[in-house]
C-alpha cells in the first residue's frame, strides 16, 4: 500500500520559496503553492504542483503552511488577510527576522488558533532538500513532532531548538553575524593585498589557511567565554590590539576604508582599558556583555 504524503502549501516562491516547494515535491508531498507575483510557479507546475488562484485558497489547501519570504513583517502583511483561514492549521515561518518578531508573529499566529514553529534555513538554495541541509527550527515540541518527518524532506540536519518560537531565529542572526563579519574581513583583505598588486586568485589560499584554523579557536573560545576564564597562554590581548592598529595603519595609507578594522580596535581597547590586556582574545566578551542597570 502506498503512503499519502502530507499535503503541504508554500507561501512566497521567491529562490528560496521554490527551492522549498521543490524539496516538497520530490519527496511525493502534494504541493499547493502562491506568489503574490505571477509567473513564479511554472515549473513547479510542470512538476506537479498546484497554484492556487487566491492566498486563501493556497492556505486552505493544507493542514501545514510553510511562509518563506523577506521578513516577519512580510509574513503577516500577507497573512494577516486571511488569518481566520490559518485556524486549526500549523503555520511553519521560514523568513529570517529577529528573535523577538519570530515571538510575536508566534503570539499572533496564537491568537488565529493556529500552531506555529518559527525556522531558519542555513544553507543556499541548491542544498535544500539534500542531506546535507541543515534548517533549525523552534517552537512547541508536540507541534514539531507531528510534522518532523514531512520537514525532513527540506533537510537531512533539522534540528528542533526547544519550545521557544524565537530560538531559532535567534540561531540564524547569531550564526549570520559569524558569516558576514567573515566576509567583510575577507573582502577587505582582499583589497588590501590587492592595493599592493597581490592578486586576488593569488591570495585566496592564503586566507584559507587562516579561515582553517579557525574550528579549535571557535570550540576554546566557547569554553572560555562560558566559564569566564580567558588565560592568555596561547593570546595575548594587548599584543593582539597593538595588531589590528597594524592592519589599520596600513589600510590608511592605501586609502581603504577602516570603519570595520576601527570598530574592532576600539573593542579590544576597551577591554585591554578594562584589565584584560594579559587576557586572550576572547575576553573581549566581557566588555560586550550590557552595562548593570543603576
Amino acid at each position: 500500500m502506498n503512503r499519502i504524503e502530507t499535503p503541504v502549501t508554500v507561501v512566497g516562491l521567491g529562490a528560496m520559496g521554490r527551492a522549498l516547494a521543490g524539496a516538497f515535491l520530490a519527496a511525493g508531498h502534494p504541493t499547493t503553492v502562491w506568489n503574490r507575483t505571477p509567473g513564479r510557479a511554472d515549473d513547479l507546475v510542470a512538476r506537479g504542483a498546484t497554484l492556487a488562484s487566491t492566498l486563501g485558497a493556497a492556505v486552505e489547501a493544507s493542514p501545514l503552511v510553510v511562509v518563506c519570504v523577506v521578513d516577519d513583517a512580510a509574513a503577516r502583511e500577507l497573512l494577516d488577510p486571511v488569518a481566520s483561514r490559518l485556524a486549526g492549521r500549523t503555520l511553519v515561518n521560514l523568513s529570517s527576522d529577529t528573535p523577538e518578531r519570530a515571538r510575536a508573529t508566534a503570539a499572533w499566529a496564537a491568537e488565529q488558533g493556529c500552531h506555529y514553529l518559527g525556522g531558519a534555513i542555513m544553507v543556499p538554495t541548491v542544498v535544500v532538500g539534500t542531506a546535507e541541509a541543515v534548517i533549525l527550527v523552534s517552537g512547541p515540541h508536540d507541534v514539531f513532532d507531528a510534522h518532523r518527518a514531512t520537514l525532513r524532506a527540506l533537510a537531512g540536519n533539522l534540528q528542533h531548538l526547544g519550545d521557544d518560537p524565537g530560538a531559532a531565529a535567534l540561531h540564524d542572526v547569531a550564526m549570520l553575524d559569524v558569516f558576514y563579519s567573515t566576509m567583510a574581513g575577507l573582502v577587505h583583505a582582499f583589497a588590501l593585498a590587492g592595493a599592493d598588486g597581490v592578486a586576488p586568485t593569488a591570495f585566496a589560499p592564503f586566507a584559507g589557511s587562516i579561515v582553517g584554523i579557525l574550528p579549535p579557536i571557535i570550540a576554546a573560545m566557547a569554553k572560555a567565554i562560558e566559564t569566564g576564564d580567558h588565560p592568555g597562554d596561547t593570546d595575548r590581548l594587548a599584543m593582539e590590539a597593538a595588531g589590528i592598529g597594524h592592519i589599520v595603519e596600513a589600510s590608511q595609507a592605501r586609502d581603504l576604508d577602516v570603519g570595520v578594522l576601527q570598530a574592532v580596535k576600539s573593542l579590544a581597547d576597551r577591554a585591554v582599558a578594562a584589565g584584560h590586556g594579559d587576557d586572550s582574545f576572547s575576553s573581549i566578551a566581557e566588555v560586550l556583555k550590557p552595562l548593570p542597570t543603576p
